[in-house]
C-alpha cells in the first residue's frame, strides 16, 4: 500500500523541564518533576499526520540503545510505519535537554548530533509526499535526483539547511526568521517570492503567535492565529509542518490547510512536551466547528 506521507530525519528522545524563570550563567533553579517524550522535527510531524488520519512512516536512524528502543516504540504506539527506521550499532540515538519558561511558554534547547539514513534507504516510491528536516534533506535530495516520477518533497525549513535547493521542491515550510534568511529581500513578501522563484511550487512561512503567510498564485495570504493559553510551545513548528501536509494530502488549498495547521499547532501547546498535546481529527474537527470559518484569500489583498 502507498503511504500519504514517509517523513525523513530526526526523532529524539527529550528530557523537558519546567521552571519559573530561565537559568542565567552559572545559576541554579529549581524545576519540576521532569518529562521524559518523543520529540524531533519530522517524528513529531510523522505522529501530527498519524494523529490527524493521514498513512505516514518514517525513515531515519537511531542506536542500538535504550533510548532508540523506547523512540520507536513512541512512534509504533502512535500508528507510525517504522519499517524504515534503521537501528545502527555505534550510533547514539539524539537526545534534548529543553527548559521551559512557565512565564511565557517559550523554550531553550541543548541536543545532541542526529545520523541522517542512507539515501539508497529512503522510500521514494512508497508514499505520495517525503517530509524532510534538516537532517533527512540531504539523504532524501541524494534518493530523488534523477527520479521525477518519485514522491513529492515537502521541506522542513525552520533548521537552516546547509545548500539548500528548492528546485522542484513542492511544499517549502521555514519560518519567517529562516525564510529572510535564506532569501533576502526588502519584506517577507519578496522573501516568499524569491524562494517560488527559486523553485518551491508552494511555500508557507510560520511567524508564531502572528499566524503564518502564504504564497498563492503569486500573492501573499496572511493566515491569523489561533489564540491558546500555552504552557509550552516546544513542537508546535512540527506539528504545523504535519498539519499542513495533512490538510495538502486531503485535498484542501494551502489557505484551507495552513488555518487548520494553525489550529492543530496551538492547540499542541497545551501540554509540556511537543506531542501529548497534538489533537486528533475528531478534536479538531470540533475545535473549527466553534470558531469562525476558514480565511478566504480575497479577505487579505
Amino acid at each position: 500500500m502507498t503511504l500519504d506521507v514517509i517523513c525523513v530525519g530526526v526523532v529524539t528522545i527529550d528530557t523537558i523541564a519546567m521552571v519559573e524563570r530561565m537559568p542565567a550563567e552559572d545559576d541554579r533553579v529549581l524545576g519540576e518533576p521532569f518529562v521524559v517524550a518523543g520529540g524531533g522535527p519530522a517524528a513529531t510531524a510523522a505522529v501530527t499526520l498519524a494523529r490527524l488520519g493521514a498513512s505516514v512512516g518514517f525513515c531515519g536512524v537511531v542506536g542500538d540503545d535504550d533510548a532508540g528502543e523506547l523512540s520507536r516504540r513512541l512512534l509504533d504506539e502512535e500508528g507510525v510505519d517504522t519499517r524504515w527506521l534503521r537501528t545502527r550499532p555505534g550510533v547514539r540515538t539524539p537526545q534534548s535537554v529543553i527548559v521551559v519558561s512557565r512565564a511565557s511558554g517559550s523554550r531553550s534547547i541543548v541536543t545532541s548530533p542526529s545520523t541522517p539514513p542512507d539515501p539508497g534507504s529512503v522510500p521514494i516510491r512508497a508514499s505520495r509526499w517525503l517530509h524532510v528536516d534538516q537532517t533527512g534533506y540531504g539523504s532524501a535530495r541524494a534518493a530523488l535526483r534523477g527520479e521525477p516520477d518519485a514522491a513529492s518533497l515537502s521541506v522542513d525549513g525552520g533548521n537552516p539547511i546547509p545548500g539548500l535547493d528548492l528546485e522542484d521542491v513542492a511544499l517549502y515550510a521555514p519560518t519567517v526568521g529562516s525564510l529572510r534568511d535564506a532569501f533576502p529581500a526588502e519584506d517577507v513578501p519578496g522573501s516568499l517570492r524569491a524562494a517560488a522563484a527559486a523553485g518551491a511550487r508552494r511555500v508557507v512561512a510560520t511567524a508564531g503567535d502572528e499566524g503564518c503567510q502564504v504564497l498563492v498564485d503569486g500573492q501573499v495570504v496572511h493566515v491569523p492565529p489561533v489564540t491558546v493559553d500555552p504552557v509550552s510551545t516546544m513542537g508546535a513548528g512540527d506539528v504545523f509542518h504535519g498539519a499542513l501536509l495533512a490538510g495538502l494530502v486531503e485535498g484542501m488549498s494551502p489557505v484551507e490547510a495552513a488555518w487548520r495547521a494553525n489550529v492543530v499547532a496551538a492547540l499542541s501547546c497545551r501540554s509540556l512536551d511537543g506531542r501529548s498535546g497534538i489533537p486528533d481529527a475528531a478534536e479538531t474537527g470540533k475545535y473549527l466547528s466553534a470558531v469562525r470559518p476558514a480565511p478566504r484569500i480575497d479577505e487579505y489583498r
